[in-house]
């Protein structure tokens, strides 16, 4: 079992295993984004880099006593995972991408924003939410699908998301003239904290949403018209009432 400063345990049986829960740690904490269980297991595989004179470096081609296994590193990401939920950690190792990235947990965001200058600030417009909503749901698109279910033209909203690199060309439709599909990238799932497309909110909830703002659209209605019939009644008494006297003045005269 690995041990950490703590005193707290983590899966592993082996002393291989305990040499590489540390490497594997630092390999996911060097990536400037989310590294797959495939790429770590090229890299502690993988044979050495050639030096600048195109010599072999020293190391040897496995820096272990024998190629790591597929289970291995799975087991020592399940590690660092419970590891980083522990609350005296302000960060967290998360599943991203179908990879593995260190992220601020959330409850240090407030903090960390007022600290770190952050790149592109710009929130998406209006017309590029709708045609990436459209693109995600629907992948792979074409353009005049996307214009067709809009009603408008997408050309800029298109190109703003491709600048953005939350959106990527994924190939050729069949139809005339081949159109090119388009389909998200994998940074539009990191830009939106998920692992897979699967982990969006399905329609059908936006739907029983919808249709929830609806019903208290309608209660609210009810109730002014309530309100404004209550307040009428009065009103026709009070005209009824200095009509009556009017005329009892007139008669009177």
């Amino acid at each position: 079992m690995w041990q950490d400063n703590y005193g707290r345990t983590f899966g592993g049986q082996t002393a291989l295993f305990m040499e590489l829960l540390p490497v594997i740690e630092s390999i996911v904490f060097v990536a400037a984004e989310p590294v797959s269980p495939a790429f770590i297991l090229e890299v502690l595989n993988g044979t050495p880099e050639t030096g600048a004179a195109g010599e072999a470096a020293a190391e040897p081609p496995h820096l272990w006593e024998r190629p790591v296994t597929e289970d291995e590193v799975e087991a020592g990401l399940e590690a660092l995972l419970k590891k980083y939920q522990d609350g005296i950690y302000p960060f967290e190792v998360r599943q991203l991408a179908g990879g593995y990235q260190f992220l601020t947990k959330r409850s240090f965001y407030p903090y960390v924003r007022r600290t770190v200058v952050q790149k592109n600030q710009k929130r998406l417009s209006r017309a590029a939410l709708e045609t990436l909503s459209i693109i995600a749901y629907r992948q792979p698109i074409t353009k005049a699908e996307m214009e067709f279910i809009r009603g408008v033209n997408c050309d800029y909203a298109v190109q703003k998301l491709l600048d953005k690199q939350l959106i990527q060309i994924t190939g050729r439709a069949d139809g005339p003239g081949r159109p090119l599909l388009y389909g998200t990238s994998p940074f539009f799932m990191q830009y939106f904290g998920i692992n897979e497309v699967s982990d969006l909110p399905k329609l059908k909830e936006f739907e029983d949403l919808a249709e929830d703002h609806m019903d208290l659209f309608r209660q609210h209605q009810e109730q002014k018209e309530n309100h404004g019939q209550e307040d009428a009644e009065p009103r026709q008494e009070r005209e009824t009432l200095l009509g009556e006297g009017t005329q009892e003045n007139g008669e009177e005269a």
